[in-house]
Parts: structure tokens; C-alpha cells; sequence
């Protein structure tokens, strides 16, 4: 009998366990949650509003304290960041008819009817922004009635009309200025050099001792322009003939022989010249 009491208590226990486990998981996976924690983690801080669109996995939150907005969808899988200043409207449409809308520098268009049966509520939020310039929330579509946490058109409407005065508060306010260029400084200028003062001019010397003093040129060596002369060679005898002979030139022969006047003929005798004029 007490093994079977100390069976139903293991039960028990792991039942327990089980359960315990089941709803901690639940609760921990619910989808508001998650997009809580996800709009929580990009604002780096709790969003101080959130509005979430059940069953469809969308949500947005604006933090005021670091001035950012960021809407979410797939349960908090995706997320984008914006400014809050980019917030430029939002309007509310009620089977397909806008009938609040709320844009910067346009007078807001309050809600005039109470809508209590609707088939689709959409809250649209607007950004400057041009690849993701809208974020769609529909807050009812048919069928949510049956939904454990189900809600009436009419809170979805009024929830969304809370939404569109806060949009209008922000769109209100004036946009602060955008921050200019830094220009760059003007560099500090340096102070320019002190002038030298010209040198003092050196005392007159006269000409001649200026020379006399002057350091004189080293001659530069150059080849000799010609040999040197020598003085002692014969002036007769040609320095550039090396192979000549100590001997006079020969005297060249006469082609014809004087004749002596002792033996020369009378002049009446003379029939012939002393010599011969073919030669």
C-alpha cells in the first residue's frame, strides 16, 4: 500500500512539473510578450507605449526618453527603427474608409462617428521614410470574436484613436533644427620670423693691397701645347731630320765646261761659240 502511495505522488509531481513547465513556456511565448521584449531590446529601453495587433504578430512602441519609434512583426523576428520626429501621421480606416487621420502641417480630422459593428479596423502609421514609408496594425478582422481574448470594434477603435492624438502631439511639435556642418576652424596664424638686420659694411681697403692679399690661383696643370725647343741644335741642320749625314749636299754637275779666255781664240779666228746652244 505505500508503493502505491509513493507511485501516486510521483505522478503528482511530474504532473506538476509538466504543467508548470507548460505554462511557464506559454507564458514566456506569448506573442504580446515577445513583441514586448523585442520593441524593448532595439529602444534599449521599455517603450513607454505599444500597441499590438493579436493574432497578427505586429506591433509598435515609441520611447520618448531616447526619442526612437520601432514597429515589429513576426512575433518580434523583425524590427525597424525610426525616429520620432520621422513620424509624419496616422490615420484610422474602418472597412476600407478612413475616418480619423492625423499628418504634420494639416489640421487633424477627428473621428465623427461611432462605429460599434465593423468588418476591419486598420491603424496605418506613417514615416518619412522611402523604402518602409507606412506600417499597417489591424486591430479587428472578422472572425476575432472568437478568440479567448476577443474584443468589439469599438475598443479597437477607441484604442486606435488614443493613438491618433498621440501621433498628433508629436507632429505638433516643432522639428528641431538640423545640425550645420561643423566648419573648420581658421588656423591660428603663426607669427612671421623677425627681419635680420643687414650686416654691417666692411672697411674700405685700397685696390693694390686687396690684390696683394688676395690668395693667389693655383695654376691648373695642363698638357704642353709643343715640345720644347732646343736652343742648342744647329739652326742649319732641320730638327726633324734625324737620319741625315755630317757630310755637305753634293754640288750638282755643270752641263757645260768653261773654256779659259788663254786659250780662247782671236775673235777673228772665232768661227764657232765656246759653246754649243742645242744644249
Amino acid at each position: 500500500m505505500s508503493e502505491l502511495w509513493r507511485l501516486l505522488l510521483l505522478v503528482t509531481l511530474s504532473a506538476s512539473a509538466v504543467t508548470f513547465v507548460g505554462s511557464a513556456a506559454i507564458w514566456f511565448m506569448d506573442e504580446e510578450r515577445r513583441l514586448r521584449r523585442a520593441l524593448r531590446h532595439v529602444l534599449k529601453g521599455a517603450p513607454e507605449t505599444v500597441i499590438v495587433a493579436k493574432g497578427r504578430g505586429r506591433g509598435a512602441g515609441f520611447n520618448f526618453t531616447t526619442n526612437q519609434a520601432a514597429v515589429a512583426w513576426d512575433s518580434g523576428a523583425w524590427c525597424l527603427i525610426y525616429r520620432i520626429d520621422e513620424l509624419m501621421g496616422a490615420e484610422l480606416a474602418v472597412d476600407g474608409q478612413v475616418i480619423g487621420r492625423v499628418f504634420r502641417g494639416e489640421p487633424r480630422r477627428a473621428i465623427d462617428q461611432i462605429v460599434q459593428q465593423a468588418a476591419q479596423v486598420t491603424l496605418k502609421l506613417i514615416f518619412d521614410d522611402p523604402r518602409h514609408p507606412d506600417f499597417e496594425l489591424d486591430l479587428w478582422l472578422e472572425g476575432d470574436q472568437q478568440r479567448r481574448e476577443s474584443r468589439s470594434p469599438a475598443d479597437a477603435i477607441q484604442e486606435a484613436n488614443r493613438w491618433l492624438l498621440r501621433a498628433d502631439a508629436i507632429v505638433r511639435r516643432p522639428l528641431a533644427p538640423k545640425a550645420k556642418a561643423a566648419q573648420p576652424e581658421p588656423a591660428i596664424q603663426s607669427r612671421p620670423p623677425a627681419a635680420e638686420p643687414d650686416p654691417a659694411p666692411k672697411p674700405y681697403t685700397p685696390a693694390l693691397e686687396a690684390v696683394s692679399a688676395a690668395p693667389r690661383a693655383r695654376p691648373t696643370a695642363t698638357a704642353p701645347l709643343f715640345d720644347e725647343i732646343d736652343t742648342t741644335a744647329d739652326p742649319m741642320e732641320a730638327p726633324w731630320d734625324d737620319d741625315q749625314d755630317d757630310d755637305p749636299p753634293p754640288v750638282p754637275e755643270k752641263t757645260y765646261k768653261p773654256v779659259s779666255k788663254a786659250a780662247r781664240p782671236p775673235r777673228n779666228d772665232q768661227d764657232e761659240l765656246p759653246f754649243d746652244l742645242d744644249d
